[in-house]
C-alpha cells in the first residue's frame, strides 16, 4: 500500500488494485472496527512471474515482484517493467532508486539507479536480508547492518532473527525472532564519528531500548510505535516498553506494508486476511504522537497535543503515563473514576480519594480509602470511611485504640441494626455496659450465656433470666428439653445453693454506684484482677461512706452525681483554668505526672479558695482504705494533680486548646494546569483528631 491509499495484490500472475480513497468520509466514520471494508478491485495486468512478494520503493512509484528466483521491477501507475533480473530474495533501501537483490546463499548484489553498485559477499549462509536505513543480512545465528553506499560492516549482533523493521526517521529497530523481540536505537552520529571499526563493527552504532517475549508475525512503525500482528491473532503496538493491544480478532490477518499500513488523514490501521478482506481498526493519531512526546521528554509537545485527544481516549493515555510513572499527569488526564481513586490513594492524595469515594459510593472503595488513611494517621477520615463501608471490626479497633467511648457506643448501636450481633456484644463489654449484653444475649435467645453472665456480673438479673429460660425450655416438645427447665434452680428460692447471693447483690449495687463517679484522664484506672470488691465494701460500710436502702441499694455520702453526658463520655471535661503547658502531642495520650501533696504553695494560678474546695471534694468522694491502698489502689491522701484534667483528646500542635477537626471537605474539580514533576504528596498537615467526633450517618 502506498501513501495514497492504494493497495496491490497479485493472484497467480494477475495483478489487482485496491483504493482506499473510492471510501467517502461519512461511509469511513461509520465503519465498525473489525469490520469489512467495501472496495472496488481493479485489474492493473498481469506479471511474467508468479509473485511471491510485491513491494513499494519509500515514494511510491516503483513495485518490485518477487518469485520463481526472479524479480522484475514495475512501474506502480502502468505496470510498465522497469528491471529484472535473478534473485532469490529482494529489499528497498530509504532511497527509492537503490535497492539489494540476494542473488545467492552467500552473495548480495545492491543497485542504485538501476546499475550495479556494490556487492557483498558472506562467510556465512544467509536466511534472508531487509532494507530500510541499513542493509540487513540475516543468519542461523547472527545480524549483520552494512551502509548502502560503502558496503562497509556497521554492527555485527549475535541473535536469530526473522524480519527487521525500521521507523520512519530511522531511529529505531525491531529485531523480531522465534519467541521474542528487540528494540534498539540506532545512533546515525556515532557512525558517521565512529574513530575505530572492529570486525563486528561500531560498538556504539546500536543501544538496546527493551525486549517483549512477543512472536510477531508482521508489523511497522508510526513515529516511535511500533504496530504488530501477533501468533494469537492480536493487534498490538510497542511504546515506551510497554504493550498496548488494539484488537483482539477471530482469524489470522496481515498488515498490509511495513511503512504504510496507517492512514493518518482516517487514523486507521488497515490489515488484510488470506481472503483479501481488507479490515481497519480506529487508532488515533494523537495518541500515538502524545505518547511519542513522552517517551521524548518532550512534555511541552506532549501538553499541546493532549488537548486535541478526545475524552473517551484520555483514560487510555492515562494508563499509558501510569506505567511510565507519571501519576500525578495520569490522574489529571483519566476520566475513569476507578481508576483516577486508585491513583489518588497511590499518591497519597486522601482529598481527591475521598471525593470520588463520595461518587461512587463503594463499600470496597471505602475499606481502601481507610486502609490508606490509617497510614496517613487520618483517623477521623479512617474512621468515616469504616462506618461508611459498614466494617464494624475495622471501627471496634478504631474506638479501641483512640478510647472513645461515643465512637464504641454508636459502634455498639449501629451493629445491632446490621444483626452484627458478636461486635455488638463485644462493643458493649468493653463499655463496661452490662445491661446492654444481657439484653443482646437475651434478644438472641443465648438465654445460658446471659443466666451465666448474669450471675457473674449482674445477680440483680439472675431472677428475671432465669425465668425466660425456664419458659423457653418448657415450651419445647421434647421431654428431656422440659426436664432441663424443671431442673434450672432460682437462687431466692433455693439460697442453700447459692452461698453468699445476697451479699452480691449489694456488692453489685455498690460498684455500680461508685462505677458512676467520672475518673479523670490523668489518672489510670485500676484494672478489675488488681481490686477486692467485698473488701472494698467492708471498709466503705465500716466508715460510713456507703449505705444501704432498704430495697438494698447502695447510697454513696457526699459523691458527685455524673451528668448523662458524664457517663457517656470517657473522661471529665476539662477544668475552666489556666492550662498547663502542653507537650508535643503523641499518637497515644499519655496521662499527666502526679505527685504526693507537699507543704509547698499552690499553683499561682489557683485562689486557695479553689484550692480548698479542691482539697474537700477528694476527701468527700474518697472511699474508706486500708493501711496500705485504698478501694481504687491509690494513695491514702488525694493526689495534687501538676496538670488540670483534659478531655479525652490530643491538643492541636501549638495550642492548648483541642483541635476538633471535621470530616474532610472535598476537592474541586481538577484543572488543566497540571505538573509533571511527579514526587510523592507530602502529608497531610498534621492536624490532631478527636475522634469523639466522628460523624458515621449516612449523607442524604
Amino acid at each position: 500500500m502506498d501513501s495514497s491509499g492504494k493497495i496491490l495484490w497479485a493472484k497467480h500472475s494477475e495483478v489487482q488494485q485496491a483504493n482506499l480513497k473510492t471510501i467517502s468520509a461519512e461511509e469511513s466514520d461509520a465503519i465498525q472496527d473489525g469490520e469489512r471494508l467495501p472496495l472496488s478491485v481493479k485489474d492493473l495486468g498481469s506479471s511474467e512471474i508468479y509473485p511471491q512478494t510485491l513491494a513499494h520503493s519509500s515514494n511510491g512509484r516503483f513495485v518490485v515482484a518477487c518469485g520463481d528466483g526472479e524479480y522484475i521491477v514495475y512501474t506502480a501507475m502502468a505496470l510498465r517493467n522497469k528491471d529484472f533480473g535473478q534473485g532469490l530474495e529482494f529489499v528497498w533501501a530509504v532511497d527509492p532508486n537503490m535497492f539489494a537483490v540476494r542473488e545467492s546463499a552467500t552473495n548480495v548484489k545492491i543497485k542504485k539507479n538501476f546499475k550495479d553498485h556494490k556487492s557483498i559477499r558472506s562467510d556465512m549462509v544467509l536466511e534472508g536480508i531487509s532494507g530500510g536505513p541499513l542493509l540487513a543480512l540475516r543468519s542461523t545465528n547472527s545480524l549483520c547492518f552494512f551502509d548502502w553506499e560503502t558496503a562497509v560492516l556497521v554492527r555485527r549482533i549475535e541473535i536469530t532473527s526473522k524480519n527487521i523493521y525500521w521507523s520512519d526517521n530511522g531511529e529505531m529497530v525491531a529485531i523480531c525472532g522465534d519467541e521474542s523481540f528487540y528494540v534498539l536505537k540506532y545512533s546515525a552520529e556515532a557512525v558517521s564519528n565512529a574513530s575505530e571499526v572492529t570486525e563486528d563493527g561500531i560498538e556504539d552504532a546500536f543501544e538496546v531500548v527493551g525486549e517483549q517475549t512477543e512472536v510477531v508475525k508482521t508489523g511497522f512503525w508510526i513515529g516511535d510505535c511500533f504496530i504488530f500482528t501477533t501468533a494469537l491473532n492480536r493487534i498490538n503496538y510497542y511504546v515506551g516498553g510497554e504493550i498496548v493491544t488494539i484488537a483482539h480478532v477471530d482469524r489470522p490477518l496481515y498488515l498490509v506494508s511495513h511503512l504504510l499500513g496507517y492512514m493518518a488523514k482516517e487514523s486507521r490501521v488497515y490489515a488484510v486476511d488470506k481472503d483479501l478482506n481488507v479490515i481497519s481498526y480506529k487508532l488515533l493519531l494523537s495518541v500515538l504522537e502524545y505518547q511519542t512526546a513522552v517517551m521524548r521528554r518532550d512534555f511541552d509537545t506532549a501538553d499541546k497535543v493532549l488537548t486535541t485527544i478526545p475524552k473517551e481516549q484520555r483514560t487510555r493515555v492515562a494508563h499509558f503515563l501510569e506505567k511510565q510513572g507519571f501519576k500525578k499527569q495520569a490522574l489529571a488526564v483519566s476520566q475513569d473514576p476507578d481508576h483516577r481513586f486508585d491513583l489518588a490513594i497511590a499518591l497519597g492524595d486522601l482529598k481527591t480519594a475521598y471525593e470520588l469515594a463520595l461518587t461512587m459510593d463503594s463499600e470496597e472503595k471505602w475499606k481502601s480509602l481507610s486502609n490508606a488513611a490509617t497510614l496517613k494517621s487520618e483517623l477521623l477520615l479512617a474512621g468515616e470511611c469504616l462506618g461508611r463501608a459498614r466494617d464494624f471490626g475495622g471501627l471496634m479497633l478504631l474506638a479501641s485504640c483512640a478510647g472513645s467511648a461515643p465512637l464504641m457506643q454508636k459502634l455498639a448501636v449501629d451493629a445491632a441494626a446490621a444483626e452484627n450481633h458478636n461486635i455488638s456484644f463485644l462493643s458493649s463489654l468493653l463499655l463496661g455496659d452490662i445491661d446492654a449484653c444481657l439484653d443482646k444475649l437475651i434478644a438472641t435467645g443465648r438465654l445460658p450465656e446471659a443466666a451465666f453472665l448474669a450471675r457473674t456480673h449482674a445477680p440483680s438479673r439472675v431472677q428475671t433470666i432465669l425465668d425466660l429460660w425456664k419458659t423457653k425450655a418448657s415450651s419445647h416438645s421434647e421431654k428431656s428439653s422440659r426436664k432441663i427447665g424443671e431442673s434450672l434452680a432460682d437462687p431466692i428460692k433455693y439460697e442453700n445453693l447459692f452461698p453468699g447471693f445476697a451479699e452480691s447483690l449489694k456488692r453489685e449495687s455498690f460498684v455500680r454506684e461508685i462505677s458512676k463517679i467520672p475518673v479523670p484522664a490523668n489518672v489510670r484506672a485500676p484494672s478489675v484482677a488488681s481490686r477486692n470488691i467485698e473488701q472494698e465494701l467492708e471498709e466503705a460500710v465500716a466508715s460510713g461512706a456507703v449505705s444501704f436502702t432498704d430495697e438494698g441499694q447502695a447510697v454513696l455520702k457526699n459523691a458527685p452525681k455524673s451528668s448523662e453526658q458524664q457517663l457517656k463520655a470517657p473522661v471529665s471535661p476539662a477544668v475552666a483554668r489556666q492550662p498547663s503547658p502542653v507537650r508535643q502531642p503523641s499518637p497515644v495520650r499519655e496521662p499527666s505526672p502526679i505527685r504526693e501533696p507537699s507543704p509547698a504553695p499552690a499553683p499561682a494560678q489557683e485562689s486557695e479558695e479553689e484550692e480548698e474546695e479542691f482539697e474537700d471534694n477528694q476527701q468527700e468522694v474518697h472511699v474508706p482504705h486500708n493501711d496500705e491502698e485504698d478501694a481504687f489502689g491509690t494513695s491514702k491522701t488525694p493526689d495534687v494533680v501538676l496538670e488540670t484534667s483534659r478531655p479525652d483528646i490530643v491538643p492541636a500542635r501549638g495550642s492548648a486548646a483541642p483541635d476538633l477537626v471535621s470530616a474532610p471537605t472535598t476537592t474541586q474539580d481538577f484543572g488543566d494546569d497540571t505538573q509533571w514533576s511527579d514526587e510523592d504528596f507530602g502529608d497531610a498537615e498534621n492536624g490532631d483528631l478527636n475522634m469523639d467526633d466522628l460523624n458515621l450517618d449516612e449523607e442524604d
